[in-house]
């Protein structure tokens, strides 16, 4: 057999097989001997036909199908001796005249290939790594909304000022239906919390989107609706009255510090504001980095150039999946995943060039810590070694979960390396500031 690469350009080409006779010759004759005692051929009892009348009769089938097992063989191997590093997968070129009894049978094969790049993660950029700090008038928030959460509810018939009410936000049309409790210093105007003064539980009060709050972004928590909708929204929502409540705040004690934070963690009112504090800016550096990982990436996107063998990827997305694709769908498909393609790419490229492998260690590692994270949240700060290993080791036989946690992985030793690379300039910010920075405003 003769294999061989055709270039087409840089990530594009064909292999070329020619399969002679001698490549298949004795599996076919080895498959007709093994045929014979069960052909069944009018005119013979079964198993009795001459040789040459089974050859005649299944020779052809039986030659496709070990030609094609031996050109898939020849296939695999060659692309390993090779080294080919392939998207997709190879894609039979179609031949409707092929004379399956000539000498000679040629079968080719579109390949996709790994496009070479050079990566430059320290090239110029104008990336901020945001410093998120708690301002007071954050933390004096966070203890007016634990008081307000630990308070006493006091049923109420009307709403008044100072009021919770519970009820439902719903649009037909725009699919809005969404339950929630809001307390009337929430809106942006004033006018609008005096809508809902002297309402009775059964009322409908009618509001629009357009300006309802101080920070459109507050829609997605209170209407549940997308990122994407949150600054062209414009229209009536009704909000049915379903409970309506007073609260008579918690006093600020060590029976409720004790509550939060576990026996003589807090003591005083200036303890409770250091914690939050603390906490605050803990979650804010998370967020911190996740969107310093994002700008790193849509930065190396737009900025490293390579070409792909697109129209190899959106025929080869025709062939794949359950559901084969129309070349229209497959136009789509390929516009909507080949940003994650070339990010993909890219990140493979970058841990190559930092030396990064992930190990089993790792991610055994990175699991016991976030699991700890979660048990701390539920008021579980001492678990044992053997409870959290126990854990460990049941998350890990899950395949969904392994390949979960190893994105989450790579994502982290990623977003150190873009840290030291990128050097982005450090920016000290309030959440709000934050907020404005992460969401265009």
């Amino acid at each position: 057999m003769d294999i061989k690469r055709v270039a087409i350009d840089a990530v594009n080409e064909t292999i070329v097989m020619t399969v002679v006779h001698m490549d298949y010759k004795g599996q076919v004759a080895k498959r007709i001997n093994e045929k014979m005692p069960l052909a069944t051929i009018k005119g013979f009892r079964k198993g009795q036909a001459p040789k040459d009348l089974v050859e005649k009769h299944y020779g052809k089938a039986i030659k496709k199908e070990e030609v094609k097992k031996v050109v898939d063989l020849a296939l695999e191997r060659f692309i390993q001796s090779e080294g080919l590093q392939l998207l997709g997968t190879p894609l039979a070129k179609v031949n409707e005249d092929l004379d399956w009894d000539a000498e000679e049978l040629v079968f080719e094969y579109e390949i996709g290939l790994v496009p070479d790049f050079t990566l430059d993660l320290e090239a110029k950029n104008n990336i901020i790594k945001y410093i998120v700090k708690a301002d007071d008038k954050l933390i004096d928030g966070q203890v007016a909304r634990i008081q307000k959460q630990f308070g006493k509810a006091i049923p109420q018939e009307v709403v008044a000022e100072g009021c919770d009410v519970t009820g439902t936000f719903s649009n037909e049309d725009k699919g809005i239906s969404n339950k929630t409790v809001l307390s009337l210093d929430v809106f942006k105007d004033k006018k609008t919390a005096k809508k809902f003064i002297g309402k009775q539980v059964g009322d409908v009060v009618t509001v629009n989107t357009k300006g309802l709050f101080e920070d459109d972004h507050q829609l997605m928590d209170y209407l549940k609706v997308g990122h994407d909708e949150v600054h062209s929204l414009a229209v009536d929502v009704d909000f049915t009255i379903e409970s309506i409540n007073s609260t008579e705040l918690a006093e600020l004690n060590q029976e409720l510090f004790d509550k939060l934070f576990g026996e003589g963690v807090v003591t005083s009112l200036e303890d409770l504001k250091s914690k939050i504090k603390e906490d605050a800016e803990s979650q804010f550096a998370q967020q911190a980095d996740q969107k310093l990982l994002g700008d790193v990436t849509e930065f190396l996107i737009d900025n490293t150039k390579f070409d792909l063998p697109a129209e190899f990827l959106k025929k080869w997305l025709q062939t794949v999946g359950e559901k084969k694709l129309s070349a229209e769908e497959a136009e789509v498909e390929y516009a909507r995943s080949e940003k994650g393609l070339r990010f993909q790419l890219i990140e493979g490229k970058a841990l190559a060039q930092s030396n990064i492998q992930i190990t089993f260690e790792d991610l055994k590692s990175f699991t016991s810590n976030a699991i700890r994270q979660q048990m701390a949240q539920f008021g579980q700060t001492n678990p044992t070694d053997e409870e959290v290993q126990g854990i460990v080791a049941r998350v890990l036989s899950n395949q969904d979960e392994v390949k979960r946690l190893s994105d989450q992985v790579v994502a982290a030793k990623l977003l150190e390396v873009f840290k030291e690379k990128a050097n982005p300039t450090t920016k000290e910010v309030t959440y709000e500031e934050f907020i404005a920075a992460s969401y265009g405003e």
